[in-house]
């Protein structure tokens, strides 16, 4: 899908943690006429390639509000982590569209959000932050959709991904990716049944074997034979964030890079850019 490149309005090469508090730096874009923002925690010192996690709310939700109930930045402080802002978003349960969420699938509101994070990554790529061999995406319920509509549409982009909660009715055709999924068993707004399928069907693509290994409370590690493993954490807990999540998923992410350089295709090319998968 072609991309015409807007002003960014982003000056990370000065910002630091020691700088900017713990509830991060407040960035600002405007995407097609659209003011977009992000807040966007920074390692110590001057620009370097670092991992980048870019971590998104749910539907209703608030980048303020999971930087802290996330907090990836004190989890792995040598990663720049991003948690972008969602719009007003019309769902099944928010017919209005009242409240912040999500595109879930690819195309969706002219994919908005997937412009978003394109502008989130070039303006980090620009000042020099990104290792991009290890970029990730993560999410809760909503936030954990769009974590797999950017697996379907920018997975050459990205190393690893960790979505909460959340599904996707396309998982076979996702390419493999390493992923971590977090679901409760007693959830009823993304039925468990239903991300147990997702699960299913991510370890075959991934291909995964045996019957896994315990791996953390509650997890389990299923190997691949592509490089591409998936650990499961069921809980017996809803649709909440677990409290646990954050260590387990930047343990889970620490261990993740790509096999080959990711990013954007050349100048001129659209994505999807296939890259290959490591045997």
């Amino acid at each position: 899908m072609p991309f015409t490149p807007v002003p960014i309005f982003l000056t990370l090469a000065l910002c630091a943690n020691s700088a900017m508090g713990a509830d991060g730096v407040r960035r600002v874009w405007q995407i097609e006429g659209v003011e977009r923002e992000a807040i966007v925690h920074l390692p110590t010192g001057a620009p370097h390639p670092c991992p980048v996690i870019l971590a998104f709310h749910g539907h209703g939700g608030r980048a303020q509000s999971v930087q802290r109930s996330m907090h990836f930045q004190d989890e792995w402080p040598e990663a720049v982590v991003v948690y972008p802002q969602g719009l007003a978003t019309r769902t099944a349960r928010d017919p209005a569209g009242a409240r912040a969420g999500w595109q879930n699938r690819p195309g969706e509101n002219d994919d908005r959000d997937l412009k978003l994070v394109d502008q989130i990554m070039t303006s980090l790529r620009a000042s020099g932050w990104v290792d991009d061999t290890r970029v990730y995406v993560t999410g809760h319920s909503n936030g954990g959709g769009f974590t797999y509509a950017l697996w379907l549409a920018r997975a050459e982009m990205l190393a690893a991904v960790a979505p909460v909660a959340g599904g996707t009715f396309a998982a076979r055709s996702l390419n493999p990716l390493p992923c971590m999924h977090v679901a409760g068993r007693a959830d009823t707004i993304v039925p468990f049944a239903n991300q147990e399928r997702v699960m299913a069907a991510v370890r075959t693509l991934n291909g995964c074997i045996g019957t896994g290994t315990p791996w953390a409370k509650d997890c389990t590690f299923y190997e691949s034979k592509f490089g591409t493993p998936l650990v499961t954490m069921i809980t017996d807990g809803g649709h909440q964030y677990p409290r646990e999540a954050p260590a387990l998923i930047a343990r889970f992410l620490k261990g993740q890079a790509a096999p080959i350089l990711c990013g954007p295709p050349s100048p001129g090319q659209p994505w999807p850019r296939s890259r290959p998968i490591s045997n």
